[in-house]
């Protein structure tokens, strides 16, 4: 079964004119629940490393799913001032205004092989910034995986290292 077609597509979400990609039917059935995280572990099967750091929100869901099945381990990366404690923070240029996001010091060791996980790569900004904040911790990032790649955005051509995306539109 195509994952790509058990996509819900909202239009006008979250403002006219998007039309919004809802990931929503996988997570729900179990079987294509699996499927999708089976299909996520097979595309990095080739990348050597050690921990998941996947991006709010719902990377959160897939890359600690991923995480668990790939028996690796998971980091959170979070909008600003969601994570307690002492934190390092990026913060990035958007195409109206800016945004910052945050992790523990303490989640990325120097020389820790690190894959960055996303549901969608639309512009490539949150990725980008997420690949800065683990270099700046130290972490060698081997690859950015993607559930979905919204082509048209031309996000991938932010990123500094091997991208890959399960379904490309």
């Amino acid at each position: 079964m195509s994952l790509d077609k058990e996509l819900r597509v909202v239009p006008d979400f979250p403002k006219p004119g998007i039309e919004f990609l809802d990931i929503s039917p996988l997570l729900e059935d179990a079987k294509l629940f699996q499927q999708l995280i089976s299909s996520l572990a097979e595309k990095s099967q080739d990348w050597n490393f050690d921990k998941i750091v996947a991006i709010e929100s719902r990377g959160f869901i897939l890359g600690s799913a991923l995480a668990q099945a790939m028996g690796k381990g998971f980091v959170m990366v979070r909008k600003k001032g969601k994570l307690p404690g002492e934190t390092v923070a990026n913060t990035y240029d958007l195409e109206y205004g800016t945004d910052t996001i945050e992790m523990l010091p303490t989640s990325i060791h120097k020389d820790e092989k690190v894959m960055i996980l996303d549901d969608v790569l639309a512009t490539g900004g949150t990725a980008a910034a997420t690949c800065e904040l683990v270099e700046k911790l130290g972490g060698q990032i081997v690859g950015c995986l993607f559930f979905i790649e919204l082509s048209f955005l031309k996000g991938r051509e932010k990123l500094k290292f091997p991208t890959e995306a399960l379904v490309i539109r």
